[in-house]
């Protein structure tokens, strides 16, 4: 025979026991900060979250890993008698065909690394850790420079071990090795100078469309304001360091040594200091937004 609930409804109490001290591993900032940007990144490409947000970052990659997969195609089944692939692209140049893609994924998918958190109200919970609004923040840059290094060093990654295995590729181990640190040096500084405006932007507003649509302009408006200055009011091409589409672009080229073809003869030293500019106003822009910003935790 069971007992009824009734008589069992006098064993149960209510016991007011307080707060316990946390008395778990403590990991300290550093854990926190990886902790972080493990999950922007996760964020940003959509992993843990509905089908819809992987759209726009798998359609990225494809956009910016097919070019140099056509590229290594021509290489495997042209003899390089017929054509020479570094002839038709070389690692300084199939950046212009994979532009698109990194405009995609600057504007439409790395705003959402900070967005998401002010919209959602989880940036009071960060910052309840021992994270501060600085080091919140460069957990939160590593996660879109990592996001961005997919679709800036991961194409050409990909165009080196294809030309490698195709008979194309760098004629020693030191020049291999020299190619690829080319290679990530070239992307780190596109992803530098793109996660800086994309982050500014996303620091202004907590809609990513808004941030998104921000980003876009400014890298159309930038292009568009310096072609006016140089060819339209014929002042100093100095001012093509005001877009986008060129000197982060051009300093690529004189990392990988292939100046020959540049449109615009900007110096070196100018070309760093320019790309470092942006970098600086970027990422300038998010901190000092963020050190104003009332967060409720």
């Amino acid at each position: 025979m069971t007992d009824s609930p009734d008589a069992n409804a006098g064993s149960a109490q209510i016991q007011d026991r307080g707060y316990r001290t946390f008395d778990g591993e403590r990991n300290g900032v550093a854990a926190a900060m990886w902790t972080t940007m493990v999950q922007g990144l996760r964020s940003v490409l959509g992993i843990g979250r509905p089908a819809k947000t992987k759209i726009l970052p798998v359609i990225c990659a494809a956009i910016a890993f097919v070019v140099p997969g056509v590229f290594v195609g021509l290489a495997v089944f042209i003899p390089s008698e017929i054509l020479d692939p570094n002839e038709v692209a070389t690692y300084a140049d199939f950046y212009s065909f994979i532009i698109a893609a990194i405009v995609l994924f600057t504007g439409l998918v790395a705003p959402e690394v900070l967005t998401g958190d002010r919209r959602t109200g989880m940036i009071g919970l960060y910052l309840s850790t021992p994270l501060t609004r600085t080091t919140y923040l460069i957990a939160k840059v590593g996660a879109v420079a990592v996001a961005l290094s997919i679709v800036t060093i991961g194409p050409g990654m990909l165009l080196l071990i294809g030309y490698t295995f195709a008979g194309a590729g760098p004629g020693g181990l030191m020049d291999w090795l020299t190619t690829l640190a080319q290679i990530v040096a070239a992307g780190a500084v596109i992803s530098a100078v793109y996660a800086a405006i994309s982050m500014a932007f996303s620091a202004i507003t907590d809609r990513r469309a808004f941030a998104s649509a921000g980003t876009i302009l400014c890298l159309l408006v930038a292009t568009s304001v310096s072609a006016s200055l140089v060819e339209g009011a014929d002042l100093s091409e100095n001012y093509h360091l005001l877009n986008l589409f060129v000197a982060p672009f051009d300093l690529v080229a004189h990392i990988y040594g292939e100046t020959d073809g540049l449109a615009y003869d900007l110096a070196v030293t100018r070309l760093i200091l320019g790309n470092l500019a942006w970098v600086v106003a970027g990422f300038g822009i998010t901190w000092w937004r963020y050190l104003r910003m009332e967060v409720t935790r």
